[in-house]
Parts: C-alpha cells; structure tokens; sequence
C-alpha cells in the first residue's frame, strides 16, 4: 500500500528557513514524478514545486530563487528546502507522487510564517 509522509514543517519568522521531507513507501519511488503542492487558509491548493524522475525542475513563480526541490532515491525521500520565508508561503504543504498513470497523496505537514 502506497503511502506518503511529510515531516519538517512548523513556525519560523520571516526571513527564516524549513526543509520539508517526504518519505515514501510501497511505490517504486525512482520512476515516481514527485511534487510539492500547499494550500493555504481559504485557497485552492496549488502546485508549488515538481521533479520528474529524471531530476528536471520546475517551480511556481512565486517560489523560484526561494524554494529547491531535490529528491534522494536510495531513501525514498523528496525534500523541499524553504529560504527567504515570507507570511504568503503559510500553508499546510502537500507530497504528491505521481506513477503510471495513478496519484498518491500525503496528509500534509503545517507551514507557518510569523513573527
């Protein structure tokens, strides 16, 4: 059974930094496209940040030069690493791994920017 768990998210001031994990199981996680997605209180979740199996990148705009998105495939392991955090990146973040042609989804981790 396909599973996905995120950990690392929490309270940091603006201006700070978090590295969010997610580990998976019962997948094949090397040809898995894996993503970051958040939703944030009141809006629709959307995509922050995507790595193909092959380590290609992309980002939302929002993020780019903020947010890097790395993957470990002998732990299983996508990552999120979160610099330069402002107050709009509060959101509870979201792993989704894609692989062929179904989706699986973790619970979310809880992201808060705040002084």
């Amino acid at each position: 059974q396909a599973q996905l768990v995120e950990s690392g998210g929490g309270l940091v001031q603006p201006g700070g930094s978090l590295r969010l994990s997610c580990a998976a199981s019962g997948i094949i996680f090397s040809i898995s496209g894996m993503a970051w997605y958040r939703q944030a209180p009141g809006k629709q979740r959307e995509l922050v940040a995507h790595i193909t199996r092959g380590g290609t990148t992309t980002y939302v705009d929002s993020v780019k030069g903020r947010f890097t998105i790395s993957r470990d495939n002998a732990k299983n392991t996508v990552y999120l690493q979160m610099n330069s955090l402002k107050p709009e990146d509060t959101a509870v973040y979201y792993c989704r791994a894609t692989i062929l042609g179904s989706e699986y989804w973790g619970q979310g981790t809880r992201v808060t920017v705040s002084s």
